[in-house]
């Protein structure tokens, strides 16, 4: 019998996790002919989280937790609950209940009989959802499709099922800095796209704001783009072009008319466009070196403080 791994990453999610549970395992019950593992992970809860995860595990056998010593991140979370699978697949999803448990079947389906390697969701509307987070989040992905060679489709969710050959290939990849809808881009294979309609939580609040996705987004750009660089790099070569033809035109003024001390409310706001143009250039050179400074230093993703197998 064939088994897939559910890698489940959660921070404060007591309200929602016994109506996930309950969801997940009506689907269990009616794919019979498949053997589950469910991987919850604990990303520095502050709440009774945990203490959930212990009661379902007594009553589940097939409940495998993991509890971090803090607050490490969805990207750590999901990419411990990926090392401690051991399913042909793996699927990962939100215990919000934004990532259906009843597309599991299809996506099943998908792999097995139609020889797709792994099965991705995607939103078909963001209804109910501010109209602002909307629009930046379809503008977001326009930019990396363009500034970037991994392929990034508007309106995806972390919610896929992947065989264990893609999961192997995303386990390879063990940088500090992940950015996953880029890695699972990164990896290739056949990918199917299996849009759905925008369902709300079940229970609890979103841990996402906007300054979150925000500094989510840079890390996407920083992680699978060097655009910011190349442009800033073009900026400073067209503002030294700029200048140089400014000081032949001052040079001919000069001789022409003689000494012109006028202009200083203008070269007052060249200067400050200019430094601001330098500082922004600085401050994108600035992410990146961070991001390797980060690389090197070769810190773990996660530390594991508690885990029951």
């Amino acid at each position: 019998m064939q088994k897939i791994s559910i890698v489940v990453p959660c921070y404060n999610e007591e309200k929602v996790l016994p109506i996930f549970y309950n969801e997940l395992k009506k689907v269990m019950y009616s794919m019979n002919y498949i053997d589950f593992e469910i991987i919850l992970v604990n990303d520095g809860s502050t709440d009774a989280t945990l203490e959930i995860f212990k009661v379902l595990a007594k009553k589940d056998k097939k409940i495998k937790y993991i509890s971090f010593s803090r607050n490490f991140g969805k990207e750590a979370a999901m990419y411990a609950g990926f090392k401690e699978s051991t399913g042909d697949y793996a699927a990962i999803m939100d215990a919000d209940l934004q990532d259906p448990p009843s597309l599991l079947p299809e996506m099943y389906r998908l792999i097995n009989e139609d020889g797709y390697d792994s099965v991705a969701t995607r939103r078909m509307s963001r209804k109910n959802e501010p109209k602002i987070r909307s629009y930046c989040a379809k503008k977001f992905y326009k930019l990396m499709n363009k500034i970037s060679n991994v392929d990034m489709v508007d309106g995806a969710r972390d919610f896929r099922l992947m065989t264990r050959q893609v999961l192997n290939s995303i386990l390879e990849i063990s940088e500090y800095n992940r950015f996953s809808k880029g890695i699972f881009g990164f990896v290739g294979y056949n990918t199917k796209w299996l849009p759905y309609e925008n369902v709300e939580r079940a229970a609890g609040d979103s841990k996402w704001s906007f300054w979150k996705l925000f500094v989510y987004s840079l890390e996407g750009i920083t992680a699978f783009s060097t655009t910011p660089l190349i442009i800033s790099s073009l900026v400073g070569i067209l503002f030294c072009l700029i200048s140089v033809i400014v000081i032949i035109a001052i040079i001919i003024k000069t001789l022409i008319y003689g000494d012109v001390t006028g202009g200083w409310p203008s070269t007052i706001c060249i200067i400050m466009f200019v430094s601001g143009v330098q500082l922004l250039s600085i401050g994108i050179i600035g992410q990146y070196l961070s991001k390797t400074y980060l690389e090197v230093k070769n810190r773990p993703l996660y530390i594991i403080k508690e885990k029951n197998k």
